[in-house]
């Protein structure tokens, strides 16, 4: 296992006292799906020029836990599982000793890596996945087959992972499902979280980001027609606001427009090829590459530069939206 430095006297806080705690690592740009509210004209997304290699992303990814203080680890994509890195990448994150390392995929590929997850001592995984339809599944995801999901997500639990199930809700194409999702989820002790439509990249600039946005009020007034369920604690920084349904478990809303997390966000983003995003409303970027080379001290006092810019970027209270993708800097 490698040394973590535990001396963080020098934690950059910004005037609200927000630092950065929790690291989204997108392994790669790529997908193998299509989403409709992630791609406009259906193309799937390729890899970055000049994504980082396994080796850089975990160096990387030490030099900001202890220039940060970063304790919690997202690995993302894109699709982290296209990544032929994954199995290597995933190793070295696991092997620095973090308190939390959790991984977001669409699962189409968790049967053929589910061995090396289980193994690799993760203890939490979350599912993308918008419809228990399989017609609509091919419409939405433009690709994929919803029966591989849903082995992966049994492997998954099967090898001891809890689940999340990451479910966009949207008006007019799947907002019929969020009973189904939530009833398959509570039936498996699966913790369902409906994610708001985000007003980024193509849908910014679209009359479809109004048809299709789907709020926390119209999701809970939905589950409100079957279940009874009342408000829980949420950790400080979470982005979900959280659910209990008595005697039957759990689920949340992460409500990005109808109650905003800015002025709690410890999230922090680094894309496959290098780039650190502080905040999602923000298209601004410094890339980190070059500073990889530097020996550890160098590096530091570079990155801590970087890292006051990134925490400046981040929104004071509401999510403004950005033409930026999600997909290409982790999600």
């Amino acid at each position: 296992m490698q040394e973590i430095d535990k001396d963080k006297q020098h934690l950059i806080v910004d005037r609200l006292g927000r630092r950065f705690r929790n690291l989204r690592l997108s392994l790669t740009a790529a997908c193998n799906y299509a989403c409709t509210y992630c791609v406009p004209d259906g193309k799937r997304l390729q890899a970055a020029a000049y994504e980082l290699s396994g080796e850089e992303i975990v160096r990387a990814t030490r030099l900001l836990i202890d220039t940060a203080g970063i304790d919690k680890v997202r690995i993302t994509g894109g699709e982290p599982l296209l990544s032929p890195k994954f199995p290597e990448t995933l190793q070295g994150i696991m092997d620095l000793g973090l308190s939390d390392v959790s991984l977001t995929t669409n699962a189409q590929l968790l049967p053929r890596y589910a061995e090396a997850i289980i193994e690799s001592g993760m203890r939490r995984i979350n599912v993308s996945l918008d419809t228990l339809d399989r017609e609509r599944f091919r419409e939405i995801a433009r690709s994929g087959d919803l029966n591989t999901v849903l082995h992966g997500i049994e492997l998954m639990q099967a090898g001891g992972l809890a689940v999340k199930i990451n479910m966009v809700p949207m008006k007019h194409v799947n907002d019929d499902q969020i009973l189904p999702l939530l009833e398959y989820s509570l039936e498996r002790n699966i913790e369902l979280r409906f994610i708001e439509l985000m007003n980024m990249g193509h849908l910014q600039a679209s009359p479809s980001y109004g048809r299709e946005f789907f709020s926390m009020e119209e999701i809970l007034d939905r589950i409100a027609s079957r279940y009874a369920f009342c408000r829980t604690d949420a950790p400080f920084d979470s982005t979900a606001v959280r659910y209990d349904i008595a005697g039957s478990g759990v689920f949340g809303v992460i409500a990005n427009e109808s109650e905003p997390f800015c002025r709690n966000c410890t999230r922090l983003r680094l894309s496959s090829n290098g780039a650190i995003y502080g905040c999602l409303s923000s298209a601004r970027s410094s890339n980190i590459r070059d500073l990889l080379a530097l020996p550890d001290d160098e590096a530091k006092a570079a990155l801590q530069e970087v890292l006051l810019g990134a925490l400046a970027d981040k929104q004071d209270e509401n999510f403004q939206g950005e033409v930026t993708v999600m997909k290409f800097i982790g999600g």
